[in-house]
């Protein structure tokens, strides 16, 4: 185990986060679920699930036909929308279909939470390349409400949901909330947009079906990287003339790539072997949040939303930064990713994500080592 010096911090050159990007390659067990294995075996899994697919399998070219096709058909199929187009991100998906609407509706306003990944991840693209304006819906750590967008005055090209809302610590609305913020959209005459990139992981806690979700909604992003465990890769639904328009976005931007095949297939995959888990891990991440509030550690939301919440300990970030590494340095055993310093003094916190490396930990046994690693 590396030693400390006076200030608390790993004595020798290496700074925290270069030991554990380095100590990644000795990990052999992970609690949390954003573990790859090598390039080597992902590319072979590829390989294999090609196979599966028979004449879907076949290249792509230009954003049509193969993998591509398919995953756009299933993809429209899941969430009962008429059409589906796939993009390299979601960063260029929601553009492409933000600029569709508000052209069609003559206003570049677009309503969102104030912690929307647009506003602080997109280094001001949407506003940059399309002219978006922002309206705040809120600006803390909560999900609109009616209310919220009944104090938005004025015409608007569209509205964003982000669900979960990720920086707001994975937080979903009531249904009934969502429900009431979709028939007030629509007495507006405003589209509504739901920025999914976790959407497929939040369903269980409605207890709907995926297309149930969508419905409420006139297009929908999903992403294929988070819990779908894919390469990269992101698909818009919603009527069949605006995902067109949104694939000539797509080309305009520099999406329509000579072949999207791995991230096809690799998003294909997560629909056949991560999806039908996702209430699974749900389950199992409102059980471990129960399990660390009994060992001291807080956890937000209470109970989970999503297989995804955040945990939070009284002790300084650079502290169980070190204790994290060094057990992965030591045992090879990875359990969180990096912590943050909280807006209380002597907090930090960091996200923990259920997928499949978690449930292969007993949940008593995950809690426990969490536990004494993290509080000491």
């Amino acid at each position: 185990m590396t030693g400390s010096g006076a200030s608390g911090a790993p004595s020798g050159s290496l700074s925290t986060a270069d030991r554990r990007r380095a100590a990644q390659s000795r990990v052999t067990r992970h609690l949390g679920a954003g573990a790859q294995p090598s390039p080597a075996q992902v590319l072979a899994d590829l390989a294999e699930e090609t196979a599966l697919l028979g004449e879907s399998g076949a290249w792509d070219r230009y954003g049509a036909h193969g993998p591509v096709g398919e995953l756009e058909r299933r993809v429209a199929e899941l969430l009962g929308k008429p059409d589906a187009a796939m993009f390299p991100s979601g960063v260029m998906a929601q553009q492409s279909v933000l600029r569709c609407w508000t052209d069609r509706q003559g206003s570049a306003r677009v309503a969102l939470p104030g912690l929307s990944h647009l506003l602080h991840h997109e280094q001001d693209g949407p506003a940059l390349l399309h002219g978006l304006r922002y309206e705040h819906l809120t600006d803390a750590a909560r999900t609109p409400t009616v209310e919220d967008l009944d104090a938005v005055k004025g015409p608007l090209g569209a509205v964003l949901l982000e669900l979960p809302l990720r920086d707001g610590g994975y937080l979903l609305p009531t249904w009934q909330e969502l429900v009431d913020l979709s028939r007030t959209c629509r007495e507006r005459g405003v589209p509504l947009h739901l920025d999914g990139a976790r959407l497929l992981e939040s369903a269980p806690y409605w207890g709907r079906e995926l297309h149930e979700v969508a419905e409420l909604a006139d297009s929908v992003y999903v992403s294929f990287y988070k819990g779908m465990r894919g390469l990269a890769g992101a698909v818009v639904a919603g009527p069949a003339d605006v995902v067109d328009e949104a694939r000539q976005w797509r080309t305009r931007m520099g999406g329509t790539l000579f072949s999207l095949h791995p991230y096809a297939v690799a998003g294909l995959r997560g629909l056949r072997l991560e999806l039908p888990r996702m209430a699974e891990y749900r389950e199992r991440a409102v059980e471990l949040a129960k399990l660390l509030q009994d060992r001291g550690i807080a956890v937000s939301p209470d109970p989970p939303h999503t297989n995804a919440f955040r945990i939070h300990v009284p002790r300084l970030a650079a502290e169980v930064d070190e204790r994290v590494v060094s057990l992965m340095e030591s045992e090879g055993v990875a359990l969180t990713p990096p912590f943050t310093d909280a807006d209380v003094p002597g907090w930090a916190w960091t996200e923990l994500t259920v997928g499949a490396a978690t449930m292969e930990w007993e949940p008593a046994e995950a809690a426990e080592r969490l536990a004494r690693t993290l509080l000491g």
